[in-house]
């Protein structure tokens, strides 16, 4: 799959801006705040429907504006698709597909696949478990749009049950327990949630068994080797024995397990099928239900699962120095381009790389071992404030970004 024209219309700093593109390597070269990485956010958004700068579309609007648009025409396997996005300030955000009729968002998922790398990918290593759990999701997206669903199904039922927690919570303390109508709609939803978690969880699972390999071997191939990368699943009906029920694994913050227990190795729940998953939540959430009626929130689930990155022996987040963080996100990159590439539900299925900013950071070594790497991909997009900063490797068409538009090299 290749990107051969993008059109912008008041997307964050561009009133309108039309870019031609070919297959290879392309590389968009302006200094820092002309709005190289705006281009290729576009790109990204339009495979995920998110941001990996802002949580919020607001921000993606040019500002005085009510809507932007994404426009693009992809080309996968000789056939051609026109994709457009609305982005409104208000309402719901709309999509038409080769000029029909406009549909919901949602329904461009899988049309455009993308991976992005970008200085923000720093977090994926040293930031909160919340940053690994996305990657997983939004890369569970991409690879298969049903997982949308599968997504926000769980967020529903998570929100409906921690309300409903929250308002039990508030009787308990005003009339000192808590009514028979709240613990019986409570066993509702924990049924709602267990089928929800579980099937999260087993495509989580699923996902990071296939990206295994193919993050040790990035991660060999952009270092000398001598460390091993590895990822562990560290999930909330998982404990380790002699770990003690949730409530003392529990860290300060309701998003993370805690301390990450290097070495201890748990039950491979990817063996298991999502009914049998399912059963491990209900009696987890039987187990907990004091414990979450104190504190009024959900405390099972995967949204309090972590994503335990490995580095030799040691967890990557706190002991990495940032050489090796870097390249740590930029294997687990590379790792979701292979899975994406190996996909055969979808002809013309290699997704469109794109490096945001990354040569910079790297030494002269690691880039040219990321170039090597990249170098044979359909397609490559690679933002530069300065073009020496590109190896040689990734040899292209150049393309200058200039306050408000582009200007294609002769």
């Amino acid at each position: 799959m290749y990107l051969e024209h993008l059109s912008l219309t008041d997307f964050r700093s561009y009133a309108q801006v039309d870019l031609t593109l070919t297959p290879g390597v392309t590389v968009l070269v302006g200094s820092n705040g002309l709005g190289k990485t705006n281009l290729v956010e576009s790109i990204g958004y339009l495979a995920t429907l998110s941001s990996h700068r802002v949580s919020q579309d607001g921000p993606l609007l040019r500002f005085g504006t009510e809507r932007a648009l994404i426009r693009a025409q992809l080309v996968r396997a000789e056939q051609k698709v026109m994709v457009e996005l609305e982005i409104n300030a208000t309402g719901a955000n709309r999509a038409r597909i080769n000029r029909a009729n406009p549909v919901r968002s949602r329904e461009i998922l899988g049309l455009c696949r993308t991976v992005l790398f970008a200085p923000e990918d720093l977090a994926l290593v040293k930031g909160d478990p919340g940053n690994r759990r996305r990657f997983l999701d939004d890369l569970l997206v991409v690879l298969s749009p049903m997982h949308a669903g599968t997504r926000s199904d769980y967020d529903r039922v998570l929100k409906q049950r921690n309300a409903l927690l929250k308002s039990a919570r508030s009787q308990h303390f005003s009339r000192a327990g808590v009514s028979e109508s709240h613990l019986s709609t409570l066993d509702v939803w924990d049924q709602h949630l267990a089928v929800a978690a579980a099937n999260l969880l087993s495509a989580r699972l699923d996902l990071l068994n296939r990206l295994r390999p193919h993050m040790g071997q990035a991660y060999a191939q952009l270092t000398d080797g001598s460390k091993d990368l590895r990822a562990i699943y560290r999930s909330s009906i998982d404990l380790p024995t002699g770990a003690g029920r949730l409530g003392t694994y529990d860290g300060a913050s309701p998003d993370t397990l805690g301390e990450p227990l290097v070495g201890v190795e748990t039950e491979d729940l990817s063996l298991l099928s999502v009914d049998q998953l399912a059963e491990k939540y209900r009696l987890e959430l039987t187990n907990s239900r004091t414990r979450e009626l104190e504190r009024g929130m959900s405390l099972v689930g995967p949204h309090r699962d972590e994503v335990e990155l490995l580095l030799g022996v040691a967890p990557a987040r706190g002991y990495a120095s940032h050489g090796e963080s870097w390249s740590i996100a930029l294997a687990l990159r590379l790792a979701s381009f292979h899975v994406l590439d190996e996909d055969k539900h979808v002809e013309g299925n290699q997704p469109i790389l794109i490096l945001d900013d990354v040569f910079a950071e790297l030494d002269a070594q690691r880039r040219r071992k990321l170039a090597a790497m990249v170098a044979s991909a359909e397609q490559v997009l690679v933002t530069a404030a300065v073009g020496a900063d590109i190896p040689e490797e990734l040899s292209g068409s150049t393309i200058q970004v200039i306050p408000g538009g582009v200007v294609p090299d002769e």
